[in-house]
């Protein structure tokens, strides 16, 4: 796994959905809001709380993650 130092998992935060680090605001929240159009300053300033590097990281973090693979559990059948 790649280093995110703003993002955090924390399984008794947002259900342990990826967060920034220290923030209720998921991953998923800031994506959200990029892909309805919002710009980088109105994202800030409807979460004043963030910094425009969570921004960045949040996005970083779903790149990466769109591109990890997912492999299932092989099972013994002997």
């Amino acid at each position: 796994m790649m280093n995110f130092d703003r993002i955090s998992f924390d399984t008794k935060v947002m259900g342990g959905k990826p967060c920034i680090l220290g923030k209720r605001v998921t991953v998923g929240t800031i994506v959200g809001l990029v892909a309805s159009g919002h710009s980088k300053e109105k994202i800030l300033e409807l979460y004043p709380y963030l910094e425009a590097q969570d921004i960045d990281e949040a996005l970083k973090y779903a790149a990466w993650r769109v591109e990890e693979i997912d492999l299932p559990l092989e099972r013994d059948t002997a």
